[in-house]
């Protein structure tokens, strides 16, 4: 396997090699004069629009643990604990789990037979 390595140096300059070949310049990706022309109504679009990508990325999982699990929305939430309104809505996008449920759905994910059987009782 290849291995890269970068460092920075005292000025900001950035150097790579590729398995421990010559030290080579980092060419910066950033168009600074862009970034400057950029208006806060850009901004706020784009940070809408992100906000807008995060909620169906986290609803696209929060789905996906659902259904690893092999559950109905309604099973699902009767086994951890809530309402089946919670589970459509973070399904669908209008609600994002938080703290705890964040959590429990993370180990859910990772382990989902070893926790809906406890909660089956």
């Amino acid at each position: 396997m290849a291995r890269t390595e970068a460092r920075l140096d005292a000025t900001g300059a950035v150097t790579r090699r590729r398995s421990a070949g010559p030290w080579e310049p980092v060419e910066p990706r950033t168009d600074w004069a862009r970034v400057d022309a950029t208006t806060e109504a850009e901004i706020e679009r784009q940070a809408a629009f992100d906000d807008t990508e995060a909620a169906k990325d986290a609803a696209a999982w929060v789905r996906r643990v659902r259904r690893r699990a092999g559950l109905s929305q309604a099973e699902f939430a009767r086994r951890i604990g809530l309402s089946v309104v919670t589970v459509r809505g973070w399904e669908q996008g209008k609600l994002a789990p938080q703290g705890a449920a964040r959590a429990l759905l993370r180990v859910i994910d990772r382990v989902p037979e070893a926790v809906l059987a406890l909660s089956a009782s």
